[in-house]
């Protein structure tokens, strides 16, 4: 090999690598924001309504229905739980290392959103916030379960790949609750240098469409760039591999047809 060869190889290595190195500082980076701001309101949301009581409940109550703080109450504390479990339930080494505490985990996890669902039901029923956020509560309660019920079936099937994208979809999900509070406070401070004609209600009925249409979309941006992209770009290179196996030679294009494999035979054959 020349020596201009072996330095080009080199500088494509040390590139490859820069990027690999730099695409998991990043990657790295979003999962501690994530986890940290998941953190933080997991335990403020638990604690205000576990010590704090009605004095320190901030969503309006529904003066016609006696239950309605305590509805609050047992859907904030199992969601906190779930918000505080799931970022760590992504990770690799977890998984691997310590399987057993990862099932546990997610036998917590998911007991936990169906608690906190249930709840949420009778919460967005009595709701004095108005019929947009009803039916927005309604919607994401609605696929917070399905997305649950998803990722269990799928894991009792054996089906670990489809079990971390129901998971990563319904963990979106259940990062609403930060992603309201920041499009609720983002959205009145907006408002008082900008939007002075926007209403309290406006901005929180925005927000709570908000805070889970905006999720799935990057939930499902990071399904297809992190999950779905490189599974095909595996499977192209096993075919690839098993093609060569079999004695078919790869030809650059625009050389003719590609030769049958050694002993095909010439009618094409079923399958996927």
């Amino acid at each position: 090999m020349s020596v201009t060869a072996t330095y080009y190889s080199y500088v494509g290595e040390t590139l490859t690598s820069m990027t690999k190195s730099t695409r998991r500082r990043w990657w790295w980076t979003l999962w501690g924001l994530l986890a940290a701001s998941a953190v933080g309101i997991a335990v403020y949301s638990a604690q205000t309504y576990l010590v704090g009581g009605v004095e320190r409940n901030q969503i309006p109550l529904n003066d016609l229905f006696a239950s309605h703080y305590v509805t609050i109450a047992v859907h904030a504390v199992p969601s906190s739980l779930a918000l505080l479990i799931g970022p760590f339930q992504f990770l690799t080494r977890i998984r691997v290392r310590y399987p057993k505490a990862h099932r546990i985990a997610g036998q917590i996890y998911m007991v936990s959103i169906v608690l906190g669902s249930i709840a949420a039901l009778f919460a967005a029923t009595y709701s004095v916030s108005g019929f947009s956020v009803q039916v927005a509560f309604y919607i994401l309660t609605a696929a917070w379960l399905y997305t649950l019920y998803q990722a269990y079936t799928t894991i009792r099937r054996g089906e670990v790949q489809l079990h971390r994208i129901w998971m990563i979809r319904n963990y979106a999900l259940t990062f609403a609750a930060v992603s309201l509070r920041i499009y609720l406070m983002t959205g009145l401070a907006l408002q008082e240098r900008f939007f002075p004609s926007l209403t309290f209600d406006d901005i929180y009925h925005a927000s709570a469409w908000a805070s889970f249409l905006v999720n799935v979309l990057v939930a499902e941006y990071f399904i297809v760039q992190r999950t779905l992209k490189p599974l095909a770009r595996r499977q192209k290179a096993k075919g690839h591999t098993s093609r060569a196996a079999s004695g078919t030679a790869v030809r650059p294009t625009g050389q003719g047809p590609e030769p049958e494999p050694v002993g095909a035979c010439s009618t094409p054959t079923g399958g996927g």
